[in-house]
């Protein structure tokens, strides 16, 4: 009797294991739809605009291409022109959510040297007046195109949903000013307002066919500081009759790293990083002036706040140190920056687990932060928007690629490196299937106001 107890105990236990376990997830059926596009459509899409990458602000070509294929999707209507070079593209679909879709377009300031076949010639002058190369180093072309493939894939299942998807092709993000611009333009007034944003980024660091989404924090905020330290020119062999700026800005460089490494509470993330410094023409002559450019990121802003503030005091102290006339003190100068970009707690665990049965859980990857990068997507889902934000990242590298670097092979080129390459047809494919995934979940019928619940 014990024995068949035993037994008995043994196929109950492993009944609720059984019943337990997850089972695997079954792929959408709209998932072969996808790469169906992919080899249609989507592929020479993406080639074209990584071919073709334009400079933040000056997305002309890349915005019209944009329009043309929004435009082609069946009841699309498509405005061009918002912040700049931003478009907006709305699909409505009956009464119920608007769920706003982000992707970024600009490329970057860097020559291309992937080795690619279609690998980037371009050269553009950006908004600054300096001609340079360009290259979509960070994957906005990814994104752009799986934006298409969303669309196309929202208008062909409208059975399943209801309510209204608001596209946005956002200029700008590399100087973080875009989102902002499309906003100060209406975005929010002029087109349905969005209870919910979502987008997502390519990430060189994720295997192929992988996401990952944070709970809360997903990007730092990042402010570009530009300081000005005034000196007194004079020279080489006399530095006594002037005072020194490239002396007085070495001095700054260091002290900076104070406010981090002394004022910082240590377990709270922050980086200050001096990217250039200029000063002078010539061997013996002590200029008059030099110029810093300054990275500064945080994961609050209090501490936001406190790393800008405290440049500014130690800025000015240098310049007393020194001892400058209070009309000669350094100057500092916040030219653009971001807020952190915070996934909302409640839309991020439904949504993780919308991608656990799209894509299975063995390719949701809890989220991590290794870095303090930063987003613009914050400006669309700041506090004050009453805007639900999820923001996530689809991996891009093939996994033997990751594995091979792990065992001491050629290292996974990073983000803005002339060397970035993903593979797009698995990133494309896993993203229009990931963020279909969210729409389809957020509205469903009867799901209207539902966001994050």
């Amino acid at each position: 009797m014990g024995e068949f107890l035993s037994m008995r105990h043994l196929f109950l236990a492993t009944a609720a294991l059984a019943i337990a376990a997850p089972a695997a997830a079954a792929e959408p059926d709209y998932a072969a739809a996808v790469r169906a596009d992919y080899k249609a459509e989507l592929a020479a899409m993406f080639d074209w605009f990584h071919r073709n990458p334009e400079l933040s602000f000056k997305e002309t070509k890349t915005a019209a291409r944009m329009a043309a294929e929004l435009r082609k999707v069946p009841g699309m209507q498509v405005t061009e022109n918002v912040g700049g070079t931003g478009v907006v593209g709305v699909l409505r679909n009956g009464s119920g959510p608007v769920i706003l879709v982000r992707a970024d377009m600009d490329g970057l300031p860097v020559e291309e040297k992937s080795g690619l076949p279609y690998a980037s010639k371009a050269r553009q002058v950006g908004v600054d007046g300096v001609e340079a190369p360009v290259m979509h180093a960070c994957g906005h072309d990814t994104h752009i195109t799986a934006m298409v493939g969303t669309a196309k894939r929202m208008a062909a299942l409208k059975d399943r949903w209801q309510g209204t998807v608001v596209f946005i092709v956002q200029p700008a993000e590399e100087r973080v000013g875009g989102a902002a611009a499309m906003v100060k333009d209406g975005l929010y007034k002029r087109f349905p307002k969005p209870e919910a944003a979502l987008a997502f980024h390519v990430s060189s660091e994720l295997a192929a066919g992988k996401v990952s989404a944070s709970e809360g924090i997903q990007y730092s905020s990042s402010d570009s500081i530009d300081i000005t330290v005034p000196g007194i020119g004079a020279h080489g062999a006399s530095p006594h009759m002037g005072k020194d700026p490239v002396y007085m800005a070495s001095q700054l460089v260091v002290a900076l790293q104070g406010l981090v490494s002394r004022e910082q509470q240590p377990l709270k993330p922050g980086v200050i990083t001096v990217g250039s410094f200029h000063s002078g023409l010539k061997h013996n002559i002590i200029s008059d002036e030099a110029k810093l450019q300054v990275t500064v990121r945080a994961n609050d802003e209090a501490e936001r706040a406190r790393l800008i503030a405290g440049i500014r005091r130690v800025a000015k102290g240098i310049g007393e140190l020194n001892g400058m006339p209070a009309d000669r003190m350094p100057v500092v100068t916040v030219t653009e920056g971001t807020p952190t970009t915070i996934n909302d707690g409640a839309l991020a665990r439904r949504l993780n687990a919308t991608m656990v049965q799209a894509l299975g859980a063995e390719n949701v990857v809890p989220f991590e932060q290794k870095g303090m990068g930063a987003e613009d997507f914050a400006y669309l889902v700041e506090p004050d928007t009453g805007v639900k934000g999820y923001y996530f990242a689809v991996g891009g590298t093939p996994q033997a690629t990751i594995d091979a670097a792990a065992k001491g092979g050629p290292p996974v080129p990073s983000h803005h490196s002339p060397l970035f390459k993903i593979a797009p047809e698995p990133a494309i494919v896993t993203g229009t299937i990931a963020m279909t995934a969210a729409l389809l979940d957020l509205m469903k019928p009867g799901a209207g106001g539902s966001a994050g619940s």
